[in-house]
């Protein structure tokens, strides 16, 4: 379990606020420094075949314009691609999904080292921020990032056992100081310490199984 806490404590979290044409969004940013040069990690980040090795199976027509669709998850549009530095798509679920969008910025730290920030701005229903605050989202990410790292590294898991470990007890102990570190940057972008509190029990009672 150490090395799990470990590759938790790499990454920075950050919440903010932005306004956005559709109002007030809230902002979850992940920055960490991958041992891979840059060309590497933007391929593992666009090229279909290895997204589906670290992520999700993706289809798609991957230009600029183009609509992407992750299995079972979020789809969109590509609205920016700047090769090897900046990608920037539209991130929907749902019937009525509102404005989110998800920005990966790769920035090379010499010749074997890239650093990776992922920043994901969206419109939240007042009542899922309100219960889960930035954990909601933020959780997922760490694992997606976790995913990366080991895919990047030259391991990874399968699908099936990637869910397997979701729900082992390895997993949930991920998702648990995963949801605490969320709940700390939550508290470090001013929010009310209750409310830190309940957000914080709220999101890692999800993803722990633990919900009532």
């Amino acid at each position: 379990m150490s090395e799990i806490v470990d590759e938790l404590n790499r990454l920075h979290r950050q919440v903010g606020v932005r306004q956005v044409e559709a109002g007030e969004a809230r902002t979850v940013l992940l920055r960490r420094t991958y041992d891979a040069e840059i060309a590497d990690v933007w391929d593992a980040v666009t090229s279909p075949e290895r997204i589906g090795r670290w992520f999700l199976p993706v289809s798609g027509e991957f230009k600029v314009g183009g609509r992407y669709q992750l299995e079972g998850q979020a789809g969109g549009e590509i609205l920016t691609c700047d090769e090897p530095t900046r990608l920037r798509v539209s991130w929907l679920m749902g019937p009525d999904p509102g404005f989110s969008e998800v920005e990966l910025r790769l920035t090379p730290e010499g010749d074997e080292r890239t650093v990776f920030e992922l920043e994901h701005v969206a419109v939240f229903p007042p009542e899922f921020w309100d219960r889960f605050g930035p954990g909601a989202v933020g959780v997922g990410w760490d694992g997606a990032l976790l995913g990366l790292r080991m895919h990047l590294a030259g391991g990874g898991m399968s699908r099936e056992e990637a869910e397997a470990w979701q729900v082992s007890d390895e997993g949930k102990e991920f998702s648990t100081r995963s949801g605490q570190l969320w709940g700390e940057a939550y508290a470090a972008s001013g929010a009310d310490e209750g409310v830190v509190a309940a957000t914080t029990a709220a999101t890692v009672a999800f993803y722990t199984g633990a919900e009532s």
